[in-house]
């Protein structure tokens, strides 16, 4: 007899038994979708796919607008005046739907149309995408999840799409040493390649998140995982990520959580700032450098799960976002705060600003002003340091006994004219949200739904607004809120449930 092969690695106690647990598990959670008669997901999402790469002609549909949702993506077409909008998710309280559907949004015609087109990929959220000028026109995506009903389930993608605009197409990249499977990523577009980095995965029996980072060359069609040096940002995901105008990458905020005991979970929202730099040309080393750096500007509350676009080269928008405070008598109990201020960077600077939506001036009273008062010192107030601004606290604004909704910092009030007397005019601003859709399209912001939560109920929102700014004035409603349409279902009499969706309705429109 030949001897037995001594080189072949043993397995410690520990990872048999880990492996008999996982095996077990995994039979006990097959018995579970049984019961209630789910498939298994992963077969789901193949099914899926095969259905889609079977499809042949592009459908499109003039629809009124996209059902409720919230981590869709949001993207301008990079050459028609139009708006993208791709997947997301939809909870009622007792299912969750995800969402697969691409809807254009006219500019001009105002108008929402579905398009089906072929080869698309399975539903998603919170997934990424970035829209390109290059071959007519491109939307790339990368990763996301998709959950079952029921919740019991998550599969994460680690795939990359490419969506053609002319010819209405889909096509999946698939390309070797790509991030792993992930979704709260977040991924931007700079010198013909796609930055990704950070993110989660998380299959409700363990989590990790992510501080890895990784490019895609969008001419060689490869992926390549960059090592990074120096103070490196902790793993986070639905973080901030913007280019800068000397191709370097910045990182802001983000959520993390980690276990502290057995089945108890602590999260952290993430207000540092990091700035990750590429390697000279002519150096052989292809190491990213990180630096942490400092932030100037006004204080504003710690906050994760906000939305942020660039306005210019380098200028970036931030709206809303939550911070959770966390019970001390219960590690499980969370206190929600949720904001709807609009927060500038200067990534250059690294500095925060109030963005003042203000009312168009009296010019009559000012004319007035000016004949009693010396222009210098008129043009002296508008010099008013910014960086002394900082928001009010936090405070309840709705509470009926039913429904109480925790609004963060006020939007900063705008003077009627340049006198030091006459009243303030606060002006209408979006309910506090998290990751609503914010994009810029022809020097216009626009804001697409979001979510907030009050205890254990979800109010998946729907509206849209536009901002011009040019002039900052005001936000204009395209879509009114409406959240009396929304039904939650829980284990309370849904008669309830009705009656604080009525008092709910006017709420929204904070003023």
């Amino acid at each position: 007899m030949g001897k037995k092969n001594k080189s072949k690695q043993k397995i410690s106690g520990s990872e048999k038994t880990a492996m008999k647990t996982e095996k077990k598990m995994n039979l006990k959670m097959k018995k579970e979708l049984a019961a209630i008669g789910e498939d298994d997901i992963e077969k789901v999402v193949a099914q899926i796919e095969r259905e889609e790469a079977a499809r042949q002609k592009v459908v499109e549909a003039v629809v009124d607008q996209p059902s409720r949702r919230v981590n869709f993506t949001l993207t301008a077409h990079p050459f028609k005046d139009e708006l993208v909008m791709l997947g997301g998710e939809f909870h009622d309280g007792r299912q969750t739907t995800v969402y697969g559907d691409m809807f254009f949004y006219s500019l001009n015609k105002k108008t929402w149309t579905v398009v089906k087109a072929p080869g698309a990929p399975p539903p998603r959220c919170g997934h990424q995408a970035v829209a390109i000028s290059s071959n007519k026109g491109e939307l790339w995506v990368f990763g996301g999840e998709f959950s079952s009903p029921s919740e019991s389930q998550f599969y994460h993608y680690k795939d990359l799409w490419v969506f053609n605009f002319g010819e209405k197409k889909w096509k999946k990249v698939a390309v070797p040493n790509g991030p792993t499977s992930r979704s709260g990523h977040r991924m931007v577009y700079a010198k013909k390649q796609l930055f990704v980095f950070g993110g989660f995965h998380d299959n409700t029996r363990d989590f990790k998140y992510y501080n890895d980072f990784y490019i895609f060359d969008l001419t060689a069609y490869t992926w390549q995982k960059v090592e990074i040096t120096g103070i490196v940002p902790p793993p986070r995901s639905g973080c901030i990520v913007l280019p800068t105008t000397d191709n370097k990458i910045l990182i802001y905020g983000g959520y993390s959580k980690e276990r502290v005991k057995k089945d108890v979970d602590k999260g952290q929202v993430h207000t540092d700032m990091y700035v990750l730099s590429p390697p000279k040309e002519e150096s052989k080393d292809q190491k990213w450098k990180s630096a942490h750096v400092k932030q100037s500007g006004i204080k504003f509350s710690p906050r994760c799960s906000s939305s942020a676009v660039m306005v210019s080269p380098n200028v970036a928008y931030l709206f809303g976002g939550v911070y959770d405070d966390e019970d001390d008598e219960d590690d499980e109990e969370l206190h929600g705060t949720f904001f709807n201020d609009l927060l500038a960077l200067d990534i250059e600077k690294r500095q925060w600003k109030n963005v003042v939506v203000a009312p168009e001036k009296d010019k009559t009273k000012r004319r007035r002003k000016k004949d009693d008062m010396d222009v210098q010192d008129v043009d002296a107030d508008d010099d008013e340091d910014e960086e002394d601004t900082e928001p009010e606290p936090a405070k309840v604004v709705i509470d009926d006994g039913v429904f109480t909704m925790t609004l963060g910092p006020a939007p900063v009030a705008s003077t009627c004219s340049r006198g030091s007397e006459g009243p303030k005019a606060q002006t209408f601003t979006p309910a506090p949200r998290i990751n609503p859709g914010l994009v810029v399209k022809n020097n216009v912001l626009y804001l697409y739904g979001g979510l907030y939560e009050d205890g254990d109920r979800q109010y998946t929102l729907n509206d849209f607004y536009s901002l011009d700014l040019h002039k900052l004035n005001e936000w204009q409603t395209i879509i009114a809120n409406d959240v009396s349409s929304q039904v939650w279902l829980d284990s309370e009499s849904s008669e309830s449930d009705s009656d604080s969706d009525d008092s709910s309705d006017e709420s929204m429109e904070v003023e």
